[in-house]
C-alpha cells in the first residue's frame, strides 16, 4: 500500500464514552467482519473486559477501505479509558500520527478526557474531535463541542457528530480520518526500524511481536535483529490483524501487523524494542517508550505454598502482555516465599491478580498494597522502599517523604462543599476552582498518595451521586510526620500487616486493624493478644478469649481440692501451650488492612 494512503490513529476517551462501540461500527463500516460474525466490543477480546465492560488492553485491527473510490488503509486502536491504564494508551499514542477523541454528548469533558488529549498533544498528534451519543435525549452536542474547544484550547473546527451504537455520522468520520489525519512519515529505502509496540504469547509459536514498521520493509524469511536484547532471529510469519491474525509476505512503511520468529524465552522481548535486519542495521534504535512509574505495591504469594515456580512462570508470561507491572522475589516469615508486585493502581492490581488466577490457573494471598517512600538516612543518603518491613532502624532515619499527588475532580456544582470536606479529611491541599460549565466545576488538589489509595474514588462518587470523575499524577515527594504501624500477634510482629501511616491516623488504623483480625481469627487452646505498636509503645489492645474445657466436669462432690488441683494443672498446660503454641492466621485476615472504613 502506497503510505499516503495509511493512516494510523488511535481511539482516546473517559471511562463509558463509547470508544469500544465506536471501533466496532468502523470496523463493521469497511467490512472488515460480515454481519454474522460482528458482535460488541469485538476488539475486548479477554473475559474480564467483557464482563467488566472495560477495555484493559489496547486492541489493534487493520481495515481496508473505500472512500468515493480511493482505497485506503486504518491502522486503529482501540486504548483504556481508566487512569490505571494510562501507560496502555501512552504506547498507543507512540505508534500512531493522529487520535479521535471521543466526547459523551450527555456527559461532557470529563477527567480522563483531559488527561488523555493533553497526551495526545504531548506526543504531537493531530487530533479529531468526536462527539459522540448525539441520538440520547438528554445530548447537548453543540454545548460539548464549545466545551471542548473552551477546556482543552483544540480546534473544533474538524468536529465529528456521531452516535456509535446507531451509527449516525460514522461515514462522515471516515472521510475525515482520511482527509484531516496526515499519512506516516518514513522511507522504503531506509534500513529497516520497526517498534514493538505489543507482545503476546503463544504456547506453540512463541512470542508473537506486534510491530508498526517505521522505516524499511520487514519480509517473511529475513534474518532480524532485536536491537536491545541483540538476539538474532528468523521471521517465520508477518501478518496483519484484520481482527483475526492473517498471513501477509511483506510489512512495509507505516503498516502494522504482527511477526512470529520463534522466539522461545519471554526474556528477550522488551515491549518498545526496535527491529532491524541483521545485514543491513539501522543506525540507532526508535526512542521506544518510557519505562511506567508504579504507584502502588503489594506482595503476591501462592495460596497453597508449595506453588512458588508456577507463581513465577505465570508472572513472567502476564509481564509480557502487560510490561507495566513488575515483580522481585520476596519472603514473609507467615506466608513463606513470594513476589513483591508492582502496579499503576489499585484497579490494575486486581485485574493482574484476576488474570494470575483465571488464565494461568494460580490461587495467590494478596497483602496490603503501600506506595513508595524516599527515606532520608542519617549519613545523607535516599532509599526508596515500598514495604513497611523495608524501612531501616529508626535511629538511622533522619525523616520520611511520602508521595504527593495532583488530583483534579470534575463534579457537579452543588457537590463542591461535601468534596473540599472530603478532601479536609484526607489532609488535601486546595490548590484551584476551574468552572467549565454553570453546572460543573474542576477542583484541583493536592494529596498524599496513600489518602486516596484505598476508597477515596468510592466516597467521592457516593458524594456526587455517581458524576464525580476524577484524575491524577504523581507531583513529588514531601516530608512528613509518618511512623511505621506494626501488628503483633502473639507478641510477635507479622510483617505482612505492617503499614506506613502518618501518626494522627496511626492509632485510629491500628484499633480498626486489631478489630477486623479479632474477627477472623479463631479462638485457640490459649489467649491470643493482638497489638498494635509504633516502635516500642503499644498504642492499641485486643484479646481472643481461650477456648475453655471444662474439667471438672466429672468430680462432683467431695473435696474441693480434687477440682483445685486438675484446675491447677490446666493452668500449667495453658501456660505452656501459650509459649509453644503456634497462632494460626487465615488468609482472610491479611485482607482485612485493605477493607474501607466504615
Amino acid at each position: 500500500m502506497d503510505p499516503s494512503r495509511i493512516r494510523n490513529f488511535c481511539i482516546i476517551a473517559h471511562i463509558d464514552h463509547g470508544k469500544s462501540t465506536l471501533a466496532d461500527r468502523l470496523i463493521q463500516s469497511s467490512g472488515a467482519v460480515s454481519d454474522r460474525e460482528m458482535k460488541e466490543q469485538l476488539l475486548d477480546s479477554m473475559d474480564l473486559e467483557r464482563e467488566r465492560g472495560i477495555t484493559i488492553k489496547a486492541s489493534a485491527v487493520t481495515l481496508d477501505v473505500d472512500l468515493d473510490g480511493q482505497p485506503y488503509m486504518f491502522n486503529l486502536i482501540d486504548t483504556p479509558g481508566h487512569v490505571d491504564f494510562h501507560y496502555e494508551v501512552s504506547r498507543a499514542l507512540a505508534a500512531c500520527e493522529g487520535a479521535l477523541l471521543v466526547v459523551d454528548a450527555t456527559q461532557g469533558v470529563q477527567a480522563q478526557t483531559v488527561a488523555n488529549a493533553y497526551a495526545a498533544v504531548g506526543a504531537d498528534l493531530h487530533i479529531i474531535p468526536v462527539v459522540n451519543k448525539i441520538d440520547l435525549p438528554g445530548a447537548m452536542p453543540e454545548d460539548t463541542a464549545i466545551e471542548v474547544e473552551h477546556v482543552l484550547g483544540i480546534d473544533t473546527g474538524h468536529v465529528q457528530f456521531v452516535s456509535a451504537k446507531s451509527g449516525i455520522g460514522i461515514a462522515e468520520l471516515m472521510r475525515a480520518i482520511a482527509k484531516v489525519l496526515p499519512p506516516p512519515t518514513g522511507s522504503a529505502s531506509e534500513p529497516l526500524q520497526g517498534l514493538v509496540f505489543d507482545a503476546i504469547y503463544d504456547e506453540y509459536r512463541g512470542v508473537i511481536c506486534y510491530v508498526r514498521v517505521v522505516n524499511g520493509t520487514l519480509r517473511k524469511g529475513q534474518k532480524i535483529l532485536l536491537m536491545g536484547r541483540q538476539r538474532h532471529y528468523y521471521v517465520t510469519e508477518l501478518g496483519k490483524l484484520r481482527p483475526q491474525m492473517m498471513p501477509v509476505d511483506t510489512l512495509s512503511v507505516g503498516e502494522v501487523g504482527y511477526v512470529v520468529a520463534n522466539i522461545k524465552t519471554l526474556k528477550d522481548v522488551t515491549v518498545g524494542d526496535t527491529i532491524t535486519d541483521v545485514n543491513a542495521p539501522a543506525a540507532t534504535a526508535l526512542p521506544g517508550y518510557q519505562p511506567p512509574q508504579q504507584m502502588v505495591f503489594c506482595d503476591f504469594y501462592p495460596a497453597g505454598g508449595e506453588d512458588y515456580s508456577e507463581l513465577r512462570e505465570a508472572l513472567e508470561k502476564l509481564s509480557l502482555n502487560d510490561s507495566s507491572f513488575t515483580f522481585e522475589p520476596e519472603h514473609s516469615e507467615a506466608l513463606g516465599f513470594g513476589f513483591r508486585c508492582g502496579f499503576l493502581g489499585l484497579l490494575h492490581m486486581d485485574i493482574v491478580q484476576e488474570r494470575l488466577e483465571r488464565e494461568c490457573g494460580v490461587e495467590v494471598v494478596q497483602t496490603a498494597p503501600s506506595v513508595t517512600y524516599e527515606v532520608l538516612m542519617t549519613d545523607g543518603s535516599v532509599q526508596r522502599i515500598d514495604a513497611a518491613g523495608d524501612l531501616p532502624a529508626p535511629d538511622k532515619v533522619e525523616e520520611i517523604r511520602e508521595p504527593l499527588v495532583e488530583v483534579q475532580m470534575i463534579v457537579p456544582a452543588d457537590c463542591v462543599g461535601n468534596i473540599m470536606k472530603l478532601a479536609e479529611q484526607r489532609r488535601g491541599e486546595y490548590n484551584r476552582t476551574e468552572y467549565l460549565s454553570t453546572q460543573r466545576v474542576m477542583l484541583t488538589y493536592m494529596f498524599p498518595f496513600n489518602e486516596i489509595l484505598y476508597d477515596f474514588y468510592d466516597k467521592l462518587k457516593s458524594l456526587t451521586r455517581g458524576y464525580g470523575t476524577m484524575d491524577y499524577h504523581l507531583s513529588g515527594y514531601r516530608s512528613g510526620e509518618l511512623v511505621k504501624l506494626d501488628i503483633l500477634v502473639g507478641g510477635k510482629a507479622v510483617d505482612a500487616l505492617s503499614v506506613i501511616v502518618h501518626r494522627s491516623n496511626a492509632e485510629r488504623r491500628g484499633r480498626r486493624v486489631l478489630q477486623r483480625l479479632k474477627e477472623e481469627i479463631d479462638r485457640h487452646l490459649f489467649e491470643v493478644v493482638l497489638q498494635a505498636a509504633i516502635g516500642t509503645k503499644v498504642i492499641a489492645r485486643e484479646s481472643i478469649k481461650p477456648l475453655r474445657k471444662n474439667v471438672t466436669a466429672k468430680c462432683y462432690g467431695g473435696d474441693v481440692t480434687r477440682k483445685r488441683k486438675l484446675l491447677e494443672k490446666q493452668k500449667e498446660g495453658k501456660k505452656r501451650m501459650k509459649t509453644v503454641g503456634r497462632v494460626d492466621i487465615p488468609q482472610e485476615a491479611f485482607m482485612t488492612v485493605l477493607e474501607p472504613e466504615e
